[in-house]
């Protein structure tokens, strides 16, 4: 497995001239009335913050417990890098019209240092696997914290988006408009009935900057076990946002998916929802992604396959192929169907053994699988194959 960790985050390219983050604070807040000590705080604190999220989310992907150690060294001095310009900012004055901007990032900031420390912890005790996924939970929470400030600050816009895009300046631009204009049309981070100690509702990314009137491919996307929506849209906004697309991350009304026998209670639910969206916004009916995490990847095949559903395309990650879909015909819908499927060498709780056979039944059942097993994946979501799913699905050819 190779562990070379990100380089330190590039909210934007290189700039010539001198302190190049200070230089876009000063862009965004030009209009304020704001110090120069504000200003030079703000920009101090958000490389150092940027940075050590970018690399949260590195260790979020190539999390293996038998690893958490070199993990933990990667990620430890990101809490002092955070914690000693979250102080200056702290002790500032702040004008009243952007005590809104403090209080997200100040909030943000702590996060960030409560993560870094968290999994540290658990990470030298060798005694609690699960507190390092406990700790990486809250990664979601922080970009749900410091998102709002996107249209204000350009490094966070720029954080938000592909790294290969970050350097797009036209983007970013339409992105900020989009985000400030004044009209009817509701866009970004959306949310219906979808508070964390809620299930059955459903959070939606709308891209701001949208025209009103193109249709956009839908990316349904569901969480893992005892996982939730409004944390699992996180996993897709940034390449959403990038491209374009439309995100519904919905949540199981129950504390998983319906895979555990019994009565489905999630598929119609989630036919409402597509609908509800569909009814709202333009959806590129033609693609319609249904794609999971774990328990999500499991229910999104088992649902996904079924007669009637609405989703064009299938993108299981981590999960198994439910032995309803063995019997009784369950996998007639799979023929012609573009499924793209992804399994880690390293997963430790569905071996890489389940996914060839289920890999083998979908090919056998007619199926245009596109199958994806990553040598350094263990079970957590790899979300850098998004591009290459977002690729696969707006590919001329991936419907023919």
């Amino acid at each position: 497995m190779c562990l070379e960790p990100p380089r330190r985050c590039q909210s934007g390219r290189a700039r010539a001239g001198p302190s190049p983050r200070r230089a876009a604070v000063c862009a965004m807040l030009a209009t304020m009335p704001t110090s120069s000590g504000v200003i030079d705080a703000i920009g101090g604190l958000l490389e150092p913050l940027l940075g050590t999220l970018e690399r949260v989310g590195w260790v979020q992907r190539h999390l293996f417990p038998p690893l958490a150690g070199r993990l933990a060294d990667e990620l430890a001095p990101g809490a002092e890098a955070v914690a000693q310009p979250l102080r200056v900012l702290e002790k500032l004055e702040w004008p009243d019209d952007l005590r809104f901007m403090r209080d997200r990032l100040v909030e943000g900031a702590r996060q960030t240092v409560e993560i870094v420390t968290a999994f540290v912890d658990s990470a030298r005790s060798r005694d609690d696997p699960i507190g390092l996924y406990r700790a990486l939970r809250h990664f979601a929470r922080v970009q749900e914290t410091l998102y709002p400030l996107a249209p204000a600050l350009e490094p966070v816009s720029r954080w938000f988006l592909e790294p290969e895009r970050r350097d797009d300046d036209a983007l970013l631009g339409r992105l900020r408009d989009g985000a400030l204009r004044d009209d009817e049309v509701r866009v970004g981070v959306l949310h219906a009935e979808n508070e964390r100690e809620a299930r059955g509702g459903f959070s939606l990314y709308v891209p701001e900057h949208w025209d009103g009137r193109s249709a956009m491919p839908l990316v349904v996307a569901l969480h893992g076990g005892h996982g939730h929506g409004r944390d699992f849209l996180w996993s897709w906004l940034r390449e959403a946002r990038s491209r374009s697309v439309l995100v519904l991350a919905p949540t199981s009304r129950d504390r998983t998916w319906s895979i555990m026998g019994g009565e489905d209670i999630d598929a119609e639910r989630l036919q409402e929802m597509v609908a509800s969206v569909a009814a709202r916004y333009p959806v590129d009916r033609s693609r319609v992604l249904l794609t999971g995490m774990s328990d999500g990847a499991t229910y999104a095949l088992l649902c996904g396959l079924r007669e009637g559903m609405p989703f064009t395309h299938l993108a299981p990650a981590c999960g198994v192929l439910h032995p309803f879909l063995l019997v009784h015909g369950g996998l007639a819908h799979a023929r012609g169907r573009p499924i793209y499927m992804i399994h880690g060498a390293r997963d430790w709780m569905f071996p890489i053994s389940v996914a060839h056979l289920a890999r083998e039944a979908l090919q056998a059942a007619g199926a245009r699988l596109i199958y994806r097993e990553i040598e350094d994946l263990s079970h957590t979501y790899p979300r850098d194959e998004n591009p290459r799913i977002l690729d696969w699905l707006v590919a001329e050819n991936a419907t023919a």
